[in-house]
């Protein structure tokens, strides 16, 4: 019964993963035509003729897809035992991805966030969090620490995942409490990524948790 319930929600957890990157691929497509009038950069109009944010945007946009898409391979058992090759090639993809690319993008983006400074702050915070956990989960790595490898790769998922949550959040709060759009803002930034990580760490403790049971 437990390994079904395990199966079934391994499924559903790539299933997810795959609707939300295809949704994510299927944004940046859009956004390749480089139009400054759809999707989010209709909320962004006073800032889109800066060529340092513009450039952030995209950058962060067509960067953060790979990433995502990379869950689909580093958290697969099946992958890791037999094609170890490509779960380090996607595994230095994302890493770069995040701490080359993706972190000095995001922190431009951070600065020029709609909601005013608990907005800024919120994505100040999370950018520099998913930096911090990468980081962590690479050096654990080179250490072969392949537990502590994963528990800080879980955390940074976690965070890479908020391409979702927080576009989800944002529809779930305006179709159900309808809050002004800058009350809105500053809400999806906290709770776009917030709980994620309290999902992380409750994903890690109970692993834990199991691995203690199972050696005593």
């Amino acid at each position: 019964m437990k390994i079904a319930a395990t199966i079934f929600g391994s499924f559903i957890a790539y299933l997810v993963l795959c609707i939300g990157t295809f949704l994510m691929l299927q944004m940046a497509i859009d956004y390749s035509s480089f139009k400054t009038d759809i999707h989010f950069l209709q909320y962004k109009q006073e800032y889109i003729h800066i060529p340092l944010w513009k450039t952030a945007f995209y950058i962060h946009v067509f960067s953060s897809v790979l990433a995502l898409a990379a869950g689909l391979t580093q958290f697969s058992d099946h992958v890791l035992k037999k094609y170890r090759r490509l779960h380090r090639i996607v595994g230095w993809i994302y890493v770069v991805g995040i701490l080359i690319i993706n972190f000095p993008a995001a922190l431009i983006m951070a600065y020029y966030a709609n909601g005013l400074l608990p907005s800024k702050i919120a994505f100040t915070v999370f950018d520099c969090l998913w930096f911090w956990f990468t980081l962590k989960a690479v050096m654990a790595a080179r250490k072969r620490d392949i537990r502590q490898h994963k528990r800080f790769m879980i955390r940074s998922f976690s965070l890479t995942f908020s391409a979702i949550t927080l576009r989800s959040w944002k529809i779930i709060l305006a179709n159900t409490f309808h809050p002004d759009p800058l009350t809105l803002y500053m809400i999806d930034a906290w709770i776009g990524f917030v709980p994620n990580l309290l999902l992380a760490e409750w994903l890690i403790w109970k692993a834990q948790r199991k691995r203690a049971i199972a050696q005593s």
